[in-house]
């Protein structure tokens, strides 16, 4: 689900909470050094999202928020800021090149770059935070 986050909307921020959790608190924050990215660059995006990004050939950043049970993307639009929430069972992300996340029939892939270099860590949270939910959640085979 992709929301108009230009302006602070309380119905946002129940959705927001309801589909991904409500934010860490401060002390979860210090344990995990952090929960968001440094900005990236876009490189690509699934045509159902070229709307978000700039008509003109300037640079489109996102940054990454981590959730307990998601993750938001970020993306600025010249003045306006949208975000695409993704719950981590429906994350897949590849790393081709860059980094690719794909979610709901949509994709964007970041750039490889000094920046996208410098989130390194901050993917190895990512992985770790949504192989824990998948443990979590879990459906036993063969019962």
């Amino acid at each position: 689900m992709i929301l108009n986050t230009t302006h602070y909307n309380a119905e946002h921020k129940t959705i927001i909470s309801d589909l991904i959790g409500r934010p860490f608190s401060l002390v979860q924050k210090l344990r995990l050094r952090g929960i968001g990215s440094k900005r990236m660059i876009i490189d690509n995006v699934s045509p159902n999202m070229m709307s978000l990004m700039n008509k003109v050939s300037d640079t489109n950043y996102a940054n990454i928020e981590l959730r307990p049970k998601g993750i938001l993307i970020m993306v600025n639009k010249g003045l306006k800021n949208f975000t695409w929430i993704i719950p981590f069972y429906q994350l897949v992300i590849y790393k081709t090149n860059g980094s690719s996340i794909h979610a709901q029939g949509r994709f964007i892939h970041f750039r490889n770059n000094i920046t996208f270099k410098e989130n390194k860590t901050f993917f190895n949270k990512l992985m770790d935070l949504k192989i824990n939910y998948d443990l979590e959640y879990a459906i036993p085979y063969g019962i």
